[in-house]
């Protein structure tokens, strides 16, 4: 059964319900007409905000040569899933028969396009138009259509697949209509939006609904802060925008949650905070110039933040600093916490990534951290983020079954003094100084924050250490200052630094 059967069929359904509970839903809806304001109903300017914007928000269309896997010439359109048209086209293409229609696999296998549909929006008269990243990927050819039909050709200024972004531009044959960003910072939890796109390849539909949250974070990406909302989107919405009752673009829909495809009340929209800075660039560079720090960084969690005397919990904890970073001359070192960056406060390392990423390359800026529970200013200028997609992972070797060397157990851990031989055998670099792990007590507090063996323990609550004994000298002596936990500086063969607070008690 197609969408377009469910609403009807199902009305039909309860048809013979409607004369019972008549009555009661008067009652009901008189309580809600005569005892609620107007504004609980759902705001007035619903319909003026999308009569001023419609002919700004466009469909996307886009084609693609792909390779022909066999079975026939016949190219199915390749519909958003539960369009209603997908019942009809299933039929017709896939149990088509004669020349080209259901033959024998391997004949007519020549390249075929592919064509797709999203949604997208004018902001500017000149022809630019914003849209999801993911509407345009790998197209041969994309096109715009207006909102009255007239379909242009359109040039792809520049993506940034790290927020899911595209900017496009056409040639316009008559006057545009454009809509301008607002402030998505100004938004309130509860405030009412406005959805417009092309759901389903329907086009120009209107949905409504309030923002559900704000700055969430769904792991889809290094930038994650989206508006989640329950105005209807669905498949097809993509690239769309979402409005304020001013009729000013506060996002761009690009997510759904949904086990169906259908929408849920659960949709994601990136604001346009990051999205006017994403969008500035790429019509000025092509490409997205973000800012870099130089530094690897983790979380400050409870146990970390009582180590470094931090309170409350909060910031991004430098585990490392790159030698060729601007951190590196700035005087930042691996241990410190930083609580705020050019006069904006940093929470977690997800807020750091944000701003560092949203600043202007080569500005110099103030970058507070706490070293040793004391407040200090760095100044660095920002470097450019060159590859972003690189990420340098930890390399994991088996543990050999190899004769013991004389260790020391101290925090659930045997510990050795590095030689030449355990620097072969757990592959670790002669540039890595401190005290090897070789066993992890599977019921330690240490097997729990996935300590190994082959880590190299550098630092004890930021003191350098090169053997057992300097360990269980500093656990000791934290012990009698009544300490709950010790915070290490840990290394992996490659020279790669992380913290790990364990529990002394």
């Amino acid at each position: 059964m197609t969408a377009a059967t469910i609403v009807p069929s199902r009305s039909r359904r309860r048809a013979r319900f409607g004369v019972r509970l008549g009555l009661v839903a008067l009652a009901i809806g008189a309580c809600s007409a005569f005892g609620a304001p107007a504004h609980a109903r759902g705001p007035d300017g619903i319909a003026d905000v999308a009569e001023k914007v419609i002919d700004a928000v466009v469909n996307i269309s886009t084609s693609q040569t792909v390779e022909a896997k066999g079975g026939g010439g016949n190219t199915m359109p390749q519909l958003p899933p539960g369009s209603p048209f997908e019942e009809f086209f299933d039929d017709f293409f896939k149990n088509r028969r004669g020349p080209g229609g259901g033959s024998k696999g391997g004949e007519n296998s020549a390249p075929r396009k592919t064509n797709s549909l999203g949604s997208g929006f004018i902001i500017d008269t000149a022809g630019v138009v914003v849209t999801n990243n993911h509407v345009i990927a790998d197209a041969d050819e994309i096109h715009v259509i207006l909102n009255d039909g007239t379909k242009i050709k359109a040039e792809l200024v520049g993506v940034d697949k790290k927020t899911d972004l595209a900017v496009l531009r056409i040639k316009p044959t008559k006057p545009l209509v454009a809509v301008k960003f607002g402030d998505s910072d100004k938004l309130r939890l509860g405030d009412w939006v406005v959805a417009i796109g092309n759901p389903f390849s329907l086009g120009g539909t209107v949905t409504a609904g309030i923002v559900s949250a704000k700055n969430r974070d769904i792991s889809s990406g290094p930038y994650d802060s989206y508006i989640q909302t329950d105005a209807s989107i669905n498949r097809g919405n993509s690239g769309g925008p979402l409005f304020n009752l001013d009729g000013d673009v506060i996002g761009v829909n690009t997510l759904i949650i949904s086990p169906s495809g259908g929408s849920i009340g659960i949709g994601f929209a990136v604001p346009s905070k990051t999205v006017v800075g994403v969008v500035d660039q790429l019509r000025q560079f092509g490409e997205l110039r973000r800012g870099w720090l130089g530094v690897r960084i983790q979380s400050v969690t409870d146990e970390i933040a009582e180590s470094l005397n931090i309170k409350p919990a909060r910031g991004a904890l430098v585990a490392g600093v790159d030698d060729k970073g601007p951190a590196k001359p700035a005087g930042i070192e691996p241990g410190d916490v930083v609580v705020k960056f050019d006069g904006k406060d940093v929470k977690d390392p997800k807020d750091l990534s944000r701003v560092v990423a949203d600043t202007a390359v080569g500005k110099e800026v103030d970058v507070v951290v706490i070293r040793k529970g004391q407040e200090e200013i760095k100044k660095v200028t920002l470097g450019r983020l060159q590859d972003p997609d690189k990420v340098q992972a930890a390399v994991k070797t088996d543990e050999p079954a190899p004769e013991k060397p004389v260790t020391q157990k101290a925090l659930g851990l045997d510990l050795a003094t590095l030689s030449k031989d355990l620097r072969t055998r757990y592959k670790i670099k002669d540039s890595v100084k401190g005290v090897v792990v070789t066993n992890v007590d599977a019921s330690s507090d240490a097997a729990e924050k996935r300590l190994s063996a082959g880590d190299v323990i550098v630092e004890v609550a930021q003191e350098a250490v090169s053997s057992g004994a300097d360990i269980q000298k500093r656990v000791d002596q934290l012990k009698k200052d009544g300490k709950k936990s010790v915070l290490l500086l840990v290394s992996n063969g490659e020279g790669e630094l992380r913290f790990v607070a364990l529990s002394v008690q």
